[in-house]
């Protein structure tokens, strides 16, 4: 299990695209047709080789829509990939967990699970192949080179009112090792990468939180602090979301 994307639900697709793009110094986002499907549109950006997508509402009574009446702008789903679905999807079948979408292509699978069944978020595990495609990155997309092409999403922060059994949840649900106390929280190890699961003040259970590690952090935060995001310290307030931003220690 690995993060290979993280996605935000926003009102405004066009805007919050265009500062995403720019916050991050990314190429070109793919505009996937495919998710049409879910009554939505949305824009992916190719992060390193994992990607960061944006989704907005094309027309009422969509699931996005619905969140997005609940919470406002904010995070909204995570896609892990795998190297064995089948083995994955017989855990979730023997733990009563179930589907709210599955896509069956030549290059890729995925199982989108219940959020009922999981909590804090909509979470999709995928088997591409081979391992390194991907294909909701598009059919052009690439690494960039140099050490943006290093960049990595370290890790994601859920919060909840019950963080030590959404922790257990997750850890079930996923196959993981038992999740370890990490000050007033918990903290999942996945495949190069991490889940935080915090106490929530505010009693809302969510993704409220993506940890990037980044090729030039201070040009990050001068441009979150020139486009007049609220930044403290190392992070940025996004759609929401609070982006920790961190160092690339870079492989020669």
């Amino acid at each position: 299990m690995r993060i290979r994307q993280i996605v935000f639900a926003a009102q405004d697709l066009a805007a919050n695209r265009s500062l995403l793009g720019h916050l991050l110094d990314l190429p070109t986002p793919f505009r996937d047709p495919g998710v049409a499907e879910f009554g939505i549109d949305n824009a992916v950006f190719c992060f390193g080789d994992q990607f960061i997508e944006v989704v907005s509402p094309k027309q009422p009574g969509t699931a996005c829509g619905r969140h997005l009446d609940r919470y406002g702008d904010s995070g909204y789903m995570l896609l892990l990939q795998t190297d064995k679905l089948d083995r994955e999807m017989q855990r979730f079948a023997a733990l009563g967990v179930r589907s709210v979408w599955t896509g069956n292509f030549d290059d890729i699978r995925a199982m989108h699970l219940h959020p009922k069944d999981v909590g804090g978020a909509i979470v999709s595990i995928d088997q591409p192949t081979p391992a390194t495609a991907w294909r909701w990155g598009g059919p052009d997309w690439c690494v960039q080179p140099g050490a943006a092409g290093q960049q990595r999403v370290r890790a994601i922060t859920l919060q909840s009112p019950a963080p030590q059994a959404l922790a257990e949840r997750w850890a079930l649900v996923l196959g993981l090792d038992a999740p370890a106390a990490q000050g007033a929280g918990w903290q999942l190890a996945l495949d190069d990468g991490l889940v935080h699961v915090l106490p929530a003040a505010d009693g809302r259970e969510g993704l409220v939180g993506f940890q990037l590690a980044v090729a030039e952090p201070a040009a990050v935060l001068a441009r979150g602090r020139a486009a007049g995001l609220a930044v403290h310290g190392d992070q940025i307030t996004l759609m929401g979301v609070q982006l920790q931003i961190e160092a690339l220690v870079t492989v020669a």
